[in-house]
């Protein structure tokens, strides 16, 4: 595991490929990368966004979200304690949104690199990323 997928990377990745920069989608796509990573708050990010009506899937969400999570090349990480601890620990100055600070603090812990287009994710000098258009 190398990647940790922001979730508009991961939605991407699984519903519309063309949305990523090519240099991404090979990286994304090569097996040596294999498996890919999203916080726990990914998959409620996005259930929460598709509740709202501010997000429309593939498929119903129920069934996107399992298959999003069954394969073999994305993994879930669990939110555990150290990465609940780094959430609110960040170094430096973060902004107040709680996903975004799982999900820095999760690829963090893990030593992987961001794959994000949120410009204030790939600023943020504590955490490796990656979004090369």
């Amino acid at each position: 595991m190398k990647y940790l997928l922001d979730t508009h990377a991961w939605l991407w990745f699984l519903d519309s490929p063309e949305m990523l920069p090519r240099r991404v989608l090979a990286l994304l796509k090569d097996m040596k990368n294999a498996p890919l990573a999203v916080s726990a708050i990914t998959p409620w990010e996005v259930a929460k966004k598709h509740a709202q009506g501010k997000l429309s899937l593939s498929q119903p969400l129920g069934e996107w979200m399992r298959a999003a999570t069954s394969g073999m090349g994305i993994r879930v990480l669990p939110l555990s304690p150290d990465i609940a601890v780094e959430a609110n620990q960040l170094p430096g100055t973060f902004h107040n949104d709680p996903a975004d600070q799982i999900i820095v603090a999760t690829a963090r812990v893990h030593h992987l690199r961001l794959v994000t287009k949120d410009q204030l994710l790939r600023d943020y000098p504590h955490v490796r990323s990656c979004w090369d258009a």
